[in-house]
């Protein structure tokens, strides 16, 4: 199943706002509906595609025929752009100028590769799509070429597993719940389950260094890679054959992050872990976010670190987003404070014996036990975000993301500052913002800070939202924060992710990128700036 092509996910899970909620964005925010109606997709005006017959027949003839190369107009709508707030409204607005060529369907490595070689020869760009996810410009390729969107979703196996190693070798293409089915299947689990894990694929994962809730106990999905094999204009890429080396830099490290720009991932092998026999999940209440902060470094740095473990603000608390299915409900009581989610996985005496040793922790530091009603109400509900943020683009309201990591001494000062920059930013243009924010991901040494920001559209709200973004992007550097802890760099987040790697830096990976795609056809400028 494809997703929504002006949206998130299934359509069928699509809901709109209570009348609570709208009332609160008109009163609040100054939510208005739009005056214009969002385009259909049979009445979007797609231009021709400009591959050309003798270029159609060469992709054509490495994929295995005709069909798998696909230039009719909706393929090419639903691969234009990802799921940003500013990629849904130009294409709701029926702005297709950075459409693709083509789709091609590749059914394998080799095919991948020669798909490669093909569109080197005939200039052609070429951008990785998995489940379509990005938000931050990662599948809109700068420059003027035309451009094949490279759809790997019928590289969608489970090629192996050593249940004594405990690994397994997964294709790109296969997305996250099936992956998911086949480790259950045989008693395992990856522990991978970010917001976007109904649609993302296991490509999409390496590629963009994802994140998964429950990062607290499985890690980052970049923590969970041991092998890739990579197709690249030059040939293959093979990195990985044991779970640690000192044979020099580890080129996993190169290929995790790389966003399709240094090639395209076709098998990821990854550690893997026995199947839970229990999971659990509770909500804890702190007074202010500087406690309930505290109190997950505690938890992060001395133990026991709980499975998942994740902290909303005062406002974010107040509006229900630490649980979404609960906003707008007349019998969910006016919370205060700061909700903590903490979730344990794993045997029924490991995880009876954690959460019995956080409760300690977590009482110490001055939280309230919340019971589990909070923490499965969280669990139940924390794929839907992204059904919320379309209900909100639908009621005339700007809604978007943007995330940030730093240092536990340096997370106070990062929070003020991101938070200052988006409410006297919006505020300036006359939208005054409703900005939220979660500890999302922790560590040893320090944590992500995940925000959500609300607001009237204004009359272009795409142009209205740029310079905020530029502005929240200038104080996450100059706070010392990462330019993106999860969402990955894209388009959007490539000049600051220039500032923050340094020049030597940049030149060492457009060295790279030279070395292995001498012609540029890699997705260019996404990540790595066109030399």
């Amino acid at each position: 199943m494809d997703m929504l092509w002006s949206g998130w996910g299934d359509p069928a899970k699509a809901a709109p706002l209570p009348d609570t909620v709208i009332g609160l964005l008109r009163d609040l925010l100054g939510v208005t509906p739009r005056e214009a109606a969002a385009a259909t997709l049979d009445a979007i005006a797609v231009p021709a595609s400009p591959l050309g017959g003798e270029a159609r027949q060469a992709l054509a003839d490495c994929v295995g025929g005709p069909s798998y190369v696909r230039t009719d107009a909706e393929s090419r709508v639903r691969h234009t752009r990802g799921k940003s707030t500013p990629d849904l409204l130009r294409i709701r607005a029926g702005e297709v100028d950075d459409i693709p060529a083509a789709v091609v369907l590749p059914g394998g490595h080799d095919e991948v590769l020669a798909v490669l070689r093909v569109c080197a020869e005939h200039g052609l760009a070429v951008v990785p799509f998995g489940g379509g996810t990005s938000v931050v410009g990662g599948l809109a390729p700068e420059g003027k070429r035309g451009f094949v969107a490279l759809d790997l979703r019928r590289l969608d196996g489970l090629l192996g597993l050593d249940d004594v190693s405990r690994t397994a070798t997964l294709q790109p293409g296969l997305r996250a719940p099936r992956a998911e089915a086949l480790l259950n299947e045989r008693g395992f689990t990856l522990g991978h389950f970010p917001q976007s894990y109904e649609w993302a694929s296991i490509g999409g994962f390496a590629a963009a260094r994802s994140s998964g809730q429950a990062s607290a106990g499985y890690g980052r999905f970049d923590e969970m890679v041991l092998g890739l094999t990579v197709a690249t204009p030059e040939g293959t890429l093979d990195v990985g054959r044991a779970p640690r080396s000192a044979a020099g830099p580890d080129l996993r490290q190169l290929v995790l992050g790389s966003e399709g720009a240094l090639g395209v991932i076709t098998s990821v092998t990854v550690r893997i872990r026995p199947l839970p026999e229990k999971r659990i999940y509770e909500g804890w209440r702190f007074p202010s976010f500087e406690a309930g902060a505290a109190a997950l470094r505690r938890l992060a740095q001395d133990g026991p670190r709980p499975t998942v473990l994740r902290l909303s603000d005062e406002t974010e608390t107040f509006i229900g987003l630490a649980q979404p299915d609960a906003i707008g409900r007349s019998d969910a009581p006016l919370p205060a404070g700061c909700m903590a989610i903490a979730g344990y996985e794993g045997t029924a005496e490991e995880t009876a014996e954690r959460r019995a040793r956080a409760r300690e922790v977590l009482l110490a530091c001055g939280g309230e036990f919340a019971g589990e009603e909070p923490g499965e109400r969280w669990a139940h509900g924390r794929y839907n975000a992204p059904y919320l943020r379309d209900a909100l683009l639908d009621a005339g309201a700007f809604a978007e993301t943007l995330e940030t990591a730093a240092f536990w001494s340096g997370l106070p000062a990062l929070y003020d500052a991101v938070r200052q920059a988006l409410t006297d930013s919006l505020t300036e243009a006359g939208t005054p913002p409703l900005v939220m924010c979660h500890i999302s991901h922790v560590y040893e040494n320090g944590a992500s800070l995940y925000f959500t920001v609300v607001s009237a559209q204004g009359e272009d709200p795409v142009a209205h939202w740029a310079p905020v973004k530029r502005a929240a992007n200038d104080a996450i550097l100059a706070a010392g924060g990462t330019i993106s802890h999860h969402h990955g760099v894209g388009t959007d987040h490539r000049d600051w992710f220039v500032q923050e790697t340094g020049p030597v830096g940049v030149r060492v990976l457009q060295a790279v990128k030279a070395e292995i795609d001498p012609a540029g056809i890699l997705n260019p400028g996404v990540l790595i700036p066109v030399r």
